[in-house]
């Protein structure tokens, strides 16, 4: 038997699940964001590396004064700008950018945060 048969064989054996992507559901992130970045006392310009589909952005964005997101992935900044809330369409914007080249001379940013850290 070669070996392509036998890693055939072992994945068909071993009980393979999808990969389910839980949004944070004890609130741990909405927590720690909260406590240490206290956007309700201060609105703060924010930069969100790796913002995603804006899953966590919608948890802290009418709290800030200015939000950018960023990230690598268009398909899931298009979904981002899709969901992005009415009322929040002047105050969030997305950009397709890398972290370590940041296209942001001018701007300053009071708070940057990297999506899944917390």
């Amino acid at each position: 038997m070669g070996r392509e048969s036998l890693q055939l064989r072992a994945l068909a054996a071993a009980e393979i699940t999808p990969m389910t992507v839980q949004v944070d559901p004890e609130g741990t992130e909405a927590k720690h964001l909260r406590h240490y970045a206290d956007l309700a006392s201060r609105p703060m310009r924010v930069l969100e590396i790796g913002c995603g589909d804006g899953r966590l952005t919608w948890r802290y964005a009418e709290a800030a004064r200015r939000v950018t997101g960023i990230d690598l992935h268009p398909d899931d900044l298009r979904v981002a700008m899709i969901d992005r809330p009415a009322n929040l369409a002047a105050t969030v914007s997305f950009s397709q950018a890398d972290a370590v080249h940041l296209p942001f001379t001018a701007r300053r940013f009071d708070l940057a945060i990297f999506a899944w850290s917390f």
